[in-house]
């Protein structure tokens, strides 16, 4: 441990050397100072105070990523390329120790420039809570800075109707050739849409549980967060949103304990309003109803539809919580920057550092991919390949195993989950480190250490690039 140690105290020592990481360190800073007198926001301390926050995070999460991949590339390639690293691994310290001390000491300036930048983020957000009116003042504490659990409704048990209506639509098209399980999953989102679509006219209703969270949630307010869309061809455009008149009731039905408004909402944006406290029942149940008197439907999905949120808990801890997990992201781009460096050059540990970053952030066109069945020509009518080839088949066998792995890391959202005040819990936190430090960063360690290991560095002299 003690070579580890001394390995990574002179990586960051070199790394605190390099100007591009001063330049970046004093970027940070202004970020924080900067944006707030450029961010254009809705003239609420609740919009301003959000939007800052989802800027501010997001700009410091790319600007340390971009560092540790630098660093990671850098300091560890640039050392085999100019020789100073076969000065180290002629003395009594494995190869697997400096590289793991190299890693700390890139994470060490990590802690440190993201304590720095989320100190700053955190006392801007304070300071200007206190300056603000008692009334907005109690909105951000609420809504904002705070930490919200939410519940959603219970889809119930849809698999039997959609088994039954499968196998009836299968005798109706006979021998027919078709793709099965494209039937059934079409069938299944339209059972699915049921329980999601406010039609014209017409009343839907949603039961959540609070479960034992109702025992603590006596005389506190609850929040309703709802979204939807519709097809309406003329719903909205960016200039002027159209509305849509909604008459909302929440509470338990024929009793004294309901909240009953008509609210006039933009489609596809999210709205939130205020609940009186105590409207569930002694189980914890509460019955959300919208009645919808417009001409066209409107999509609830159950997704993000409709959720009740409650406070769990203060806002310090849970920013907290949010920034390890941006501790975690920034951690696996400093593994894999170091495993590309292992066996490459600078440029190239560099450029295929980005390469698969990039990689991970296309989830959505392997998704689409996979949606497909392939890569080839696909079917306008059904939105898939009717004719599987073999490039096709292999394409889905690769990207279904790359979606699967690149899901591990990009499950966790701290920054959109603080900006909305929700909850960010210790669960989160520990599957964060679980499975993007330990499983995906201890995976690109693994085999950046077996090829450093192996790679023979007297030969990477005067032959590099």
């Amino acid at each position: 441990m003690i070579r580890i140690l001394a390995i990574a105290r002179l990586t960051f020592k070199a790394a605190v050397r390099y100007r591009l990481v001063l330049v970046l360190g004093v970027l940070l800073l202004a970020t924080v100072i900067a944006l707030p007198l450029l961010i254009r926001h809705d003239g609420t301390a609740r919009g301003f105070t959000q939007i800052l926050m989802t800027y501010t995070l997001a700009v410091i999460t790319a600007v340390l990523g971009f560092t540790s991949l630098w660093l990671a590339c850098g300091t560890l390639a640039r050392e085999v390329e100019e020789c100073q690293l076969q000065m180290v691994v002629v003395k009594p310290i494995g190869r697997w120790q400096i590289w793991i001390g190299k890693w700390l000491g890139i994470m060490g300036l990590n802690i440190l420039l993201l304590a720095l930048s989320g100190g700053a983020v955190y006392g801007l957000l304070t300071w200007r809570a206190r300056h603000l009116g008692s009334e907005q003042q109690a909105v951000l504490r609420n809504e904002v800075l705070v930490a919200r659990s939410s519940i959603r409704p219970a889809l119930p048990d849809i698999e039997p109707v959609v088994e039954q209506v499968f196998q009836e639509r299968m005798r109706q098209l006979g021998t027919r050739d078709v793709d099965r399980t494209f039937v059934r999953n079409q069938i299944r989102e339209q059972v699915k849409a049921e329980f999601q679509i406010v039609r014209s006219g017409f009343v839907q209703r949603w039961t959540l549980n609070l479960g034992l969270a109702r025992h603590r949630l006596a005389d506190r307010p609850l929040y309703l967060r709802v979204k939807f869309t519709t097809a309406d061809p003329n719903k909205s455009t960016i200039e002027e949103p159209k509305s849509y008149p909604t008459i909302w009731q929440a509470g338990v039905p024929e009793t004294s304990k309901v909240w009953r408004q008509q609210l006039s909402l933009a489609a596809d944006s999210f709205h939130e309003f205020a609940l009186p406290p105590n409207l569930f029942d002694d189980d914890g149940q509460i019955t959300v109803e919208c009645l919808n008197p417009n001409a066209v439907d409107l999509l609830f999905l159950m997704e993000d539809g409709l959720e009740l949120l409650y406070r769990e808990g203060g806002f310090t801890l849970n920013f907290l919580r949010g920034l390890g997990i941006i501790f975690c992201w920034i951690s696996l781009l400093a593994a894999i920057g170091l495993a590309c460096a292992s066996f490459l050059s600078f440029p190239v540990a560099a450029f295929a550092s980005v390469a698969l970053l990039i990689v991970g952030m296309s989830s959505g066109t392997l998704a689409q991919v996979i949606e497909e069945g392939g890569i080839t020509g696909v079917n306008p009518n059904t939105g898939r390949i009717d004719t599987p080839q073999i490039v096709d088949r292999v394409a889905l066998a690769a990207f279904g195993g790359l979606l699967k792995v690149v899901n591990l890391v990009r499950g966790f959202s701290p920054i959109d989950l603080l900006s909305s005040g929700r909850s960010i819990s210790w669960g989160q936190l520990a599957r964060a480190v679980a499975q993007i430090v330990l499983l995906m960063g201890g995976l690109f360690a693994a085999c950046g250490i077996a090829l450093f290991t192996r790679r023979e560095l007297a030969a990477a002299q005067g032959n590099q690039g």
